[in-house]
């Protein structure tokens, strides 16, 4: 699944940052033929305007330090983002004034089809900010599944770049701008909280458990082992002394600057957040339902649903579309437990995958190393397949890793970092390895296949090197074309030659079901009143995954309301734009064009993709 910095924990935190569905912006069909003069009219028009999305963009990513690292630039590398409401509104009346100043300067109808989705896509983005900031109070400042708590350590240490001195110096200040941020978000929870919001006790015990563990070890307490990012500024340092980039006081310095920014500023912060949380706790619920309890909640989740789905479909109309799923996976599910001998029920297979050893690396580092080799050797078997089925390949590499054990969950899901555009930062995929009872064999292949290629990394790095749409677009996160794109992808890798072995297949089939579940419960928990252990009884009722991960999960979909729903809407609307483009084209449908056509505009919204397809179906007819 895809992690941006701003889009799943800052923006997601502040104002929600994936584009939800909005009736009054639409994107007006292709215009009619034009002649010669008109056309360079047009194109004259349409260059104006992506000149000016460039500066745009640019004043919007000044906005955020963190995000501007995210992409390996070194701008504003001493700061952090501003995350109070103020910084907010602000942000959101600048974007209100682009619109305008969009709307007053650029003649729609001279611009290209191309063009016309690009201003459509501004517009869009700066409502659905809008439209989020009503449901401010809303957010779960602090949660166990994209806190900024711990996402700050994390730039820090892994995108955080120190290639001289003065980059270290920056690292030092950003201790300092972590400690003010967590301040400031303290200061919004305990106001949200007022109002009657408040996560389940679970998040805020997984939060100061992820508190705890950053300040575990020195400089925080005498220890043998370092805090987290002590260790990691003394390593940046020891690699500067390596590259000869400065001297044993220099060195010495640096250190005593981290060290006095870690324990006057960092601490003090992150103790104040570990002792409100823990003044909460008993204020907090257990066996929760979800948010549609909240002070104007119902309005909220189909805000959250719509901005996840890009749709307007309804919470009963995704529920029913889950329960569909559910009923078609679980046939073809006994079909291949059928086909392998197994002579026992459903259940009972499910039982035997789950507990049979075959299915399990062991719990040790061997055992460990063993899941990220395997997980590299299939995504490097898909590679080899890919000119087959993708004009467009991506540049950028990608790394299987393990999730820092700050942050790590036993069970919780793998998950995918992008690289940087212009490819000197590779792409992540990360596993939480911690207990690897969670992390069956057979599953592997197709989550490989999700987060790597060709689902995220190929996807969001494609994006990130388009040159032929503003650069804005390159970075755009709609996460029901995302998540549906990489759930498609694991069944691409299907067709492509991918699941050899009956049990890898079926293991497909789980983490498919695993996403209709989601349609079920999420709404079922946000819109139908059902409880905690409710949705987590339906989802070891209809699948095999591992309990500790379907806790994991259905909490994940408590403090994430929306989210889940995003992989099945998109897979499914993509799937159905492939099979009208083949009815319609027949023979001359080309499968490396369609999936062009999906990958080379960048992210849309479902409707915005649907239209896209069918100017290219247009267009090979027409040829």
């Amino acid at each position: 699944m895809r992690h941006s910095l701003l889009a799943l924990s800052i923006a997601a935190l502040l104002a929600g940052c994936n584009p939800a569905q909005d009736s009054k912006t639409t994107t007006p069909a292709a215009a009619e033929p034009v002649t010669a003069a008109e056309t360079k009219a047009a194109l004259s028009e349409s260059e104006r305007l992506n000149q000016w999305f460039e500066t745009k963009y640019e004043e919007q990513l000044q906005m955020s330090p963190l995000q501007m690292t995210f992409l390996g630039r070194k701008d504003k590398q001493d700061q952090i983002d501003d995350v109070t409401e103020e910084a907010e509104d602000k942000q959101l009346a600048w974007a209100a004034a682009s619109v305008e100043e969009l709307k007053s300067q650029f003649d729609y109808n001279k611009l290209d089809t191309e063009a016309k989705t690009s201003y459509d896509l501004w517009i869009y983005q700066y409502e659905q900010s809008r439209d989020a900031a009503a449901f401010r109070v809303n957010s779960y400042v602090f949660n166990q599944m994209q806190g900024v708590h711990a996402l700050l350590p994390q730039v820090l240490m892994n995108f955080h770049k120190v290639d001289e001195v003065v980059d270290m110096e920056a690292y030092v200040k950003r201790i300092g701008g972590i400690a003010k941020a967590i301040a400031d978000l303290q200061q919004r929870a305990a106001k949200y909280a007022e109002a009657g919001v408040r996560p389940p006790r679970f998040a805020y015990e997984g939060v100061l458990e992820q508190v705890n563990n950053l300040l575990d070890g020195a400089p925080f307490k005498q220890s043998d082992k370092d805090a987290p990012l002590w260790a990691d500024a003394k390593a940046k340092v020891e690699a500067l002394k390596k590259a000869d980039k400065l001297d044993d006081k220099k060195a010495e310095q640096l250190l005593a600057d981290a060290k006095s920014a870690l324990t006057t500023q960092f601490q003090p912060s992150y103790e104040a957040l570990s002792a409100f949380l823990t003044s909460e706790l008993d204020k907090t619920q257990v066996n929760v339902t979800g948010v549609s309890t909240q002070p104007n909640g119902v309005a909220y989740y189909n805000h959250r649903l719509a901005q996840s789905t890009t749709t307007d479909l309804t919470a009963d109309e995704i529920h029913q579309i889950g329960l569909n799923e559910v009923d078609r996976l679980t046939k073809e599910m006994i079909a291949i437990k059928d086909k392998v001998g197994f002579k026992g029920s459903l259940k009972e297979f499910f039982t035997f995958i789950k507990t049979d050893a075959q299915f399990f690396y062991p719990d040790t580092d061997e055992g460990r190393q063993g899941y990220i080799k395997d997980s590299e050797a299939y995504l490097a078997f898909i590679e080899k397949k890919l000119p087959e089925y993708f004009g467009i390949l991506p540049k950028a590499a990608l790394t299987v890793k393990r999730v820092e054990a700050f942050r790590e969950q036993p069970g919780a899901a793998q998950h995918y970092y992008p690289g940087t555009p212009d490819g000197k930062r590779p792409g992540i995929y990360y596993a939480h390895l911690s207990d690897m009872k969670q992390m069956p064999k057979n599953e592997m292949e197709a989550i490989a296949y999700h987060e790597g290629s060709p689902g995220h990394h190929m996807q969001i790095s494609i994006a990130q090197e388009l040159t032929s749409v503003p650069t804005f677009r390159t970075q755009a996160g709609f996460t029901a074309y995302v998540e549906g794109w990489a759930l498609y992808s694991e069944l691409l890798a299907k067709e492509m030659g991918a699941y050899q072995n009956d049990y890898s297949d079926f293991g497909r089939l789980i983490t498919e079901m695993w996403r209709a579940v989601r349609l079920v419960v999420d709404t079922g928990m946000h819109s139908k009143g059902w409880t905690e252990q409710q949705g987590i009884e339906y989802f070891k009722e209809k699948t095999p995954v591992a309990e500790g991960a379907v806790v994991s999960e259905v909490r994940r979909y408590l403090v994430w309301p929306g989210q889940a729903t995003a992989y099945k809407i998109g897979m499914l609307k993509i799937l159905e734009i492939r099979a009208k483009a083949k009815e319609q084209l027949g023979d001359k449908f080309d499968i490396k064009g369609f999936h062009d056509t999906v990958l080379g505009g960048g992210a849309l919204p479902l409707q915005v993709l649907e239209k896209r397809v069918q100017n290219w179906v247009d267009s090979v007819k027409a040829a």
